[in-house]
Parts: C-alpha cells; sequence; structure tokens
C-alpha cells in the first residue's frame, strides 16, 4: 500500500504561505495585463477590461481605473454581503493596481493581438489561481456579481458572465468585432488556466466494477496496482441478487494495468470508467 505522509499543520506558517500566494497571484495577473492585455487592447472582463477601455477611449490611467473601481467594491462587498472577504481579499484589491502602476512603463511582450489574447489569458488566469489558492480574490467584478447574485436570485455564474459579457461586448463597440473576439478568447484562456492552477494537470481515473469474481478482483488492485478498493453494497435489477460493486480510483497512467488485471480474471466484468478531476486523500494528493 501506499506510504502515509506525515502532515503537521502549522496555522501561522499555513497563513504566511496564503499571503504569499495572495501576493505573487496579484503580481502575475498585473504583469500579464501590462504586457499582454493592455497594449493589445484586450478588454477581456473584469475591471482590468474596464481599465483597458477606458485607457483607449480617454486615456485614463489604468491602474487609478482600476483602484476607483475595486475599492468602492471591496466596501460595497463589506456592506452588502458581510465581513467575509477580511484583509487578504483587500490585499488583492489593493495590490493588482499596485503592481500595475509599477510596471507600466515596461515593454509589451507582444503587439500580435492574437498571441497577447493567448499569453495574456493564461498570465491572468496563472494569477488568479494562485490568488483563489491563498483563499482570496482580487475583487473588481466578482464582488459586483456577487451582490448582484444575492439580491436578484441569478445564480453566481449567471451574474459574472453578463458582467464580463457586458464588458467585452463593450470592447467589441469601442475598438472593432476583432477586439471583441479576442478578448472573448483571453477569457476563455484565463478560466482554463484557473482550473489547471487549482486542479492541476493530472487526471485520476474513477472506476465502478461488477464482477462475479469481487474477492479475485479485489486482492489483484490491492496487490498488484497497490490501489485501495472499496466494497458498495448493490443488488442487480433484473435478478435482485446482491451484486456488490467496486469502487476503485488510480492515477491515468494505472489505468491501462487496471483494465488489463480486471479483464485477465473475469473477461465478462462489467466496468465503468470516470475522470475524477481532483482526488484527496492517502496515495493522492493532501490539499
Amino acid at each position: 500500500m501506499t506510504k502515509k505522509r506525515n502532515h503537521t499543520y502549522n496555522p501561522k506558517l499555513d497563513k504566511l504561505i496564503e499571503y504569499i500566494y495572495i501576493i505573487v497571484g496579484s503580481a502575475f495577473v498585473a504583469i500579464g495585463f501590462n504586457l499582454f492585455l493592455l497594449p493589445n487592447r484586450i478588454a477581456s472582463g473584469g475591471v482590468s477590461g474596464i481599465s483597458t477601455i477606458l485607457d483607449a477611449t480617454f486615456g485614463f490611467e489604468p491602474a487609478y481605473v482600476q483602484w476607483a473601481f475595486n475599492i468602492p467594491l471591496f466596501i460595497a462587498g463589506v456592506i452588502f454581503l458581510g465581513k467575509q472577504f477580511g484583509i487578504k481579499t483587500l490585499i488583492g484589491t489593493i495590490f493588482v493596481p499596485f503592481v500595475v502602476y509599477l510596471t507600466r512603463e515596461w515593454e509589451p511582450a507582444t503587439m500580435d493581438p492574437l498571441l497577447g489574447s493567448l499569453f495574456g489569458g493564461i498570465c491572468i488566469g496563472l494569477g488568479l489561481g494562485i490568488v483563489f489558492r491563498g483563499k482570496a480574490s482580487t475583487g473588481g467584478t466578482d464582488l459586483a456579481a456577487q451582490i448582484i447574485h444575492k439580491y436578484t436570485g441569478l445564480s453566481l455564474g449567471t451574474c459574472v458572465v453578463l458582467i464580463d459579457g457586458l464588458i467585452v461586448v463593450t470592447a467589441a463597440f469601442v475598438f472593432d468585432l476583432e477586439g471583441g473576439l479576442y478578448a472573448l478568447i483571453g477569457l476563455y484562456v484565463t478560466s482554463k488556466t484557473i482550473d489547471i492552477v487549482q486542479i492541476g494537470w493530472g487526471r485520476s481515473k474513477m472506476t465502478l466494477i461488477i464482477t462475479g469474481k469481487q474477492d479475485e478482483v479485489q486482492d489483484a488492485i490491492l496487490n498488484q496496482i497497490d490501489r485501495g478498493v472499496t466494497r458498495l453494497a448493490a443488488h442487480g435489477g433484473f435478478t435482485n441478487n446482491e451484486r456488490p460493486v467496486l469502487l476503485c480510483v488510480v492515477d491515468q497512467t494505472e489505468f491501462t494495468k487496471l483494465k488489463q488485471v480486471v479483464r485477465s480474471i473475469d473477461p465478462n466484468a462489467f466496468v465503468t470508467v470516470t475522470d475524477a478531476s481532483e482526488v484527496l486523500g492517502e496515495g493522492f494528493k493532501r490539499d
């Protein structure tokens, strides 16, 4: 069986790591904005998208615009949603525009809007994913979406899509249709990058095995693949006889071996497989 790892919980160290996540993640968001999105006029949602539009239209300094939106939205969030955001979200709210201001003179990494939307989306998603791992957010339109969600009954996802969609549509009118399409690309890449940071590249497989040779299959999985197995009580729908189901989660690299093991013992076994996007526990991730 897989060996257990000792995990000593240190509240102060964990809290320090969370603050480091927030600072590093916020820096990635700001740098990605200045190097890729702003110079290519890609307004892919959020307060950064609003600041891009206002910079192109009126020449307003993006950092000032972001502060002007983020701070009131944070205060509104505390008033309407309670104090659950705390100091960590306030740090993200203030620090992103601060780094945007510090790096405003940096040369753009590319002036190709497609590359800007792709790599800008990666940087923003990477930064936001790191901030989320610090159990915080960068505030902005996410807070506005939560307020609308609370007082309108619309789902939170719908509120986020409505706000970001309005910003993207505005960008299409202010710039051109292509600008809006590039913004959509950046928004999509950002969301996928956040998922990768939060969940990881790896995908585990969860299998449900129905076989008349439960003991043999169970022993083979335990001894040959070195993975745990759980027996679930079940009954056949046609015969109503007791028919235990074996549940096993394996890494993607172990899945082929699992199929071979089951097939060698019982070629008639019924096996269903689904992706498990995240698995916590012994033999897998601990946090």
